[in-house]
């Protein structure tokens, strides 16, 4: 057995340097096509993690009449409580929505306002943005509720595009990752097709499948981890140079769940390719 181990070994290393050009080429494919899989998953997360930033920022607010009684506004209240597609609330008495209306309004149009005339209101934040519109039609046109408002033509358009960037992303990846298995099960190929002789000649002196195959699936897991690495750095510098939006920017957890899997499926496709690529060759 160690015997065996090292002459798969020094087969496995002398066969990457004796065919160089062609290892190095195996391992760009890799390199280049993994950067391009992990640079599409980074995005897809990256839309993921804006889509619920985007959602916490989406209120729905209850605007009560100026004149609404006690029970009016308990009776909401407690509505809103027991409404398990509700987050969060916060009620604005009168004198808050005044101080608002002040700030945001021009001069001409809060010159006649009196804090008696201003109505009291409840922000509210619901489960997600598509809530909003159970929410509007839950509390409109209840007693002592002036207007319920929510930015429904947003929402519509923000889950939209949400959609379409998380689908775009995952076929992109899909895509690529096929693409990468495709050009290094080539590469390989090539690689192994140039050695088809050595490969014949062993067999004929008899020896087994596997005693030719592992030092071919060693060879290409050794490819197939160089690539990755490679593709593991671009990845990085990616993540850390590439300008982004706030709600963009990912975490160090993300970018090593990615990294991760583009050494994983780097390593896989190494190994497997090999070993796919050496059958045709193994029937003499």
């Amino acid at each position: 057995m160690r015997v065996y181990l090292r002459y798969a070994v020094k087969e496995t290393f002398s066969n990457l340097w004796r065919n160089r050009m062609m290892t190095i080429a195996a391992v760009l494919t890799v390199a280049v096509s993994l950067s391009l899989v992990g640079s599409a998953l980074l995005l897809k997360q990256s839309a993921a993690q804006a889509s619920a930033q985007w959602q916490q920022g989406t209120h729905v607010t209850i605007w009560m009449q100026p004149t609404a009684t006690t029970s009016e506004l308990t009776n909401v209240k407690s509505q809103l409580a027991n409404l398990p597609i509700v987050k969060s609330c916060v009620f604005y008495t009168q004198q808050q929505d005044y101080q608002e209306a002040i700030i945001l309004l021009p001069r001409s149009e809060t010159g006649g306002l009196k804090v008696a005339d201003m109505p009291t209101s409840f922000r509210c934040v619901p489960t997600i943005p598509a809530d909003a519109f159970t929410v509007e039609s839950t509390f409109a046109g209840q007693p002592g509720i002036f207007q319920v408002t929510a930015p429904d033509q947003q929402i519509r358009q923000m889950n939209h595009a949400i959609r379409v960037l998380q689908i775009v992303f995952l076929a992109l990846a899909g895509v690529l990752l096929l693409s990468a298995t495709v050009l290094i099960l080539n590469t390989i190929r090539m690689a192994i097709f140039a050695r088809r002789r050595e490969v014949s000649v062993m067999k004929l002196v008899g020896a087994t499948n596997w005693f030719i195959r592992i030092p071919y699936i060693t060879e290409g897991f050794i490819q197939g981890l160089l690539g990755s690495a490679v593709a593991m750095l671009a990845v990085t510098a990616l993540h850390t140079w590439y300008p982004l939006h706030n709600e963009f920017q990912l975490n160090s957890s993300a970018l090593i769940g990615t990294d991760a899997v583009v050494l994983i499926v780097g390593v896989l496709i190494g190994s497997v390719g090999s070993a796919i690529a050496i059958r045709r060759f193994l029937d003499v």
